[in-house]
C-alpha cells in the first residue's frame, strides 16, 4: 500500500472511532456500574484509535470528551474520569485517576482589546498541560491552561488550579493552595 493509501486508511480509521464514541459508547453505562464493565474495553479499544498516544489499560469513562482527540496523550493504567472535559494539548502520565465532572482547559479568550467584544477577539494560543504520574484528580476539579502538575500530587475535589504544583503535594480551593505534602503526618 502506498504512503498515501496509509495516511488516508489511518484518517478513516480515526473518523469511524470518532463516531462510533459520541454517537454511542460515550453514552454508555459508567464502568463502575453493573452493565458497565463490558462497556470499559469496548470504549478503550475505539479511543486507542483517537488519542495522539494511549497506554496500556486506559480508562475512558462515560461522557468524557476530549475533542478529536489529536492533542491528548494519556499514560498507562490512567483514566478520563464520568463527564470529564478536556480540552487542547494534554499529556496524562502512568496510574492517574480523575473523578467525575473534571475540566481541564488549555487556551483561553482574549480580552485585551477594550472597545471590541471579548467573543471577537479570538484565543491566546494554547498551553499544554501536563500532568505527571500517580495523580489524583478530585470530583469537579478544574485546570486552567499551561499548567504542570507533579508526580504524586492529590487535586481535591472542586479545586481550581492555576499554577504549577510541585510533587507529592495535596492541594485544595480556589485558587488551589497546597494544604499540605503527602510525606508529611497531621
Amino acid at each position: 500500500m502506498s504512503n498515501q493509501g496509509l495516511i488516508f486508511c489511518n484518517q478513516f480509521k480515526k473518523i469511524l472511532a470518532l463516531c462510533l464514541y459520541y454517537s454511542l459508547l460515550r453514552h454508555f453505562p459508567a464502568s463502575i456500574t453493573k452493565y458497565g464493565r463490558w462497556v470499559r474495553p469496548l470504549r478503550r479499544l475505539v479511543c486507542v484509535n483517537i488519542f495522539k498516544y494511549s497506554g496500556k489499560n486506559i480508562n475512558v469513562e462515560r461522557g468524557a470528551f476530549f475533542e478529536d482527540g489529536a492533542q491528548l496523550e494519556v499514560g498507562d493504567n490512567s483514566g478520563l474520569g464520568i463527564n470529564s472535559f478536556i480540552i487542547g494539548p494534554v499529556q496524562i502520565g502512568k496510574d492517574v485517576m480523575m473523578g467525575p465532572d473534571v475540566i481541564i482547559l488549555t487556551s483561553n479568550h482574549k480580552f485585551d482589546v477594550l472597545d471590541r467584544p471579548m467573543r471577537l477577539q479570538g484565543h491566546f494560543p494554547p498551553r499544554p498541560v501536563v500532568i505527571s504520574d500517580d495523580v489524583w484528580i478530585g470530583a469537579r476539579a478544574i485546570i486552567l491552561p499551561g499548567v504542570n502538575i507533579g508526580k504524586g500530587v492529590i487535586i481535591g475535589a472542586g479545586t481550581v488550579v492555576t499554577k504549577n504544583v510541585p510533587d507529592y503535594a495535596i492541594v485544595v480551593g480556589n485558587p488551589a493552595r497546597i494544604l499540605k505534602y503527602r510525606d508529611e503526618t497531621f
